[in-house]
């Protein structure tokens, strides 16, 4: 099967604006919802997995809105994320379906599998979930990410990509050129600041100091499809210590962590993590 961006891109309009994503294969629905940060979008996160996952899955990747590609929405993106996933499958008339998710895109699975159980019958997680217990708070990739939104520069983004995986020989030019040229689009940043940027990062973390609502992975139990929580045991923007809590609430959990492999598990350690989530979403 040829995947390439033009053949498998479409989009869909829905009351809050054009939901944009990538489709191939048949079978029953997944969903492949990407991760933040610099110059993202699903199609850079999963365009090396949909091959393999589209022999057995009719995927679904989905742009999530305000990160250049989908209509922006107004709203915090972690918020915006979740509920255009609900609206997606609404517009596409899918009722359940598998979810992988990598770190943004796993939490914001997470949530919706709390919310909508009956929406959500199986979940893979690529980093992200749950809270850092041993490790600092803001993380090494996280302190770079707050860097780059406070003062974009190239410079500031090579670092914040070698920090993403265990082989910076993965940090091509293309790659970096790539993520440079959707950075400088202000959607993309306006979104990146949003989640990142000193200002926004202060106020989020006073407004949580002040809610009554406990943190969201602490309301866990409550997913109860089969979930995969998969890891790089060299995950710098989310240490290898934040899947123990998870792995303990979500009644049918498990874990696995990947050797000498960083945040980017799907790119990083490809054919192992395509051979283990295979494994369980076919099981």
């Amino acid at each position: 099967m040829d995947v390439t961006y033009n053949g498998t891109q479409r989009e869909i309009a829905t009351d809050k604006g054009v939901l944009r994503y990538h489709v191939a294969g048949d079978g029953p629905p997944l969903l492949l919802l990407h991760g933040s940060g610099i110059g993202v979008s699903g199609w850079r996160n999963y365009r090396g997995n949909l091959e393999v996952f589209a022999r057995h899955f009719r995927c679904y990747i989905l742009e999530f809105p305000g990160f250049g590609i989908s209509d922006p929405v107004d709203g915090h993106p972690v918020l915006t994320a979740g509920s255009s996933v609900i609206r997606f499958m609404n517009a596409l008339g899918i009722e359940s379906a598998a979810v992988i998710g990598n770190s943004m895109g796993g939490v914001v699975g997470i949530n919706v599998a709390m919310k909508h159980p009956e929406r959500v019958n199986k979940l893979v997680t690529i980093g992200g979930v749950g809270p850092n217990i041993f490790s600092q708070n803001p993380s090494e990739g996280t302190r770079l990410l707050q860097e780059f939104a406070d003062g974009p520069s190239r410079d500031k983004l090579v670092r914040w990509l070698e920090c993403m995986v265990y082989d910076r020989a993965l940090i091509t030019e293309e790659r970096i050129e790539e993520r440079w040229e959707t950075a400088r689009d202000p959607e993309s940043h306006k979104t990146l600041a949003a989640m990142y940027g000193s200002g926004a990062f202060a106020v989020q973390q006073a407004a949580m100091a002040e809610s009554s609502m406990p943190p969201y992975w602490s309301m866990m139990h409550k997913v109860t499809c089969p979930t995969l929580l998969t890891w790089g045991r060299d995950d710098r923007q989310c240490p290898p210590d934040m899947p123990m809590i998870p792995m303990r609430l979500i009644p049918e959990a498990e874990l696995h962590i990947f050797p000498n492999c960083g945040h980017w598990v799907m790119i990083e350690a490809k054919q192992a993590f395509e051979r283990v989530a295979l494994e369980f979403l076919l099981r």
